[in-house]
């Protein structure tokens, strides 16, 4: 069993209808907060890091097209795109899929299912 990354003094309940968004992460359920995904799991929240997997690779893609913003769009906080957590760097949800910046173009790091928009 692995050891909690317990974000401290959070005393926000995610769940059903708490204004954040929800995504299907493995076999649970985790919320965006701040450029953080969060998962309840007992009296405290965990911080959780999607993982790099098959699903959601974190290669270069050689840059990804996207009806999802318009060309030249630059992600980074406060780009109006939620951010992830991805392995160890930041992604940012488009369209259900996850975009990183990378020298000078986007790459798709692959689907993400949102259950519920924040």
């Amino acid at each position: 069993m692995s050891e909690c990354n317990v974000h401290k003094n959070h005393p926000h309940q995610h769940g059903p209808n708490c204004g954040h968004t929800a995504i299907k992460h493995s076999d649970h359920v985790d919320y965006l907060h701040d450029g953080h995904l969060h998962h309840m799991h007992g009296d405290h929240v965990d911080e959780h890091t999607l993982d790099v997997n098959s699903t959601n690779p974190d290669t270069c893609t050689g840059g990804h097209e996207c009806s999802g913003h318009e060309d030249g769009h630059i992600h980074g906080p406060g780009c109006g795109h939620e951010a992830v957590p991805h392995g160890d760097h930041v992604d940012y949800i488009v369209d259900g899929h996850l975009h990183h910046q990378h020298n000078g173009h986007c790459d798709n790091h692959g689907p993400v299912e949102i259950l519920s928009k924040g």
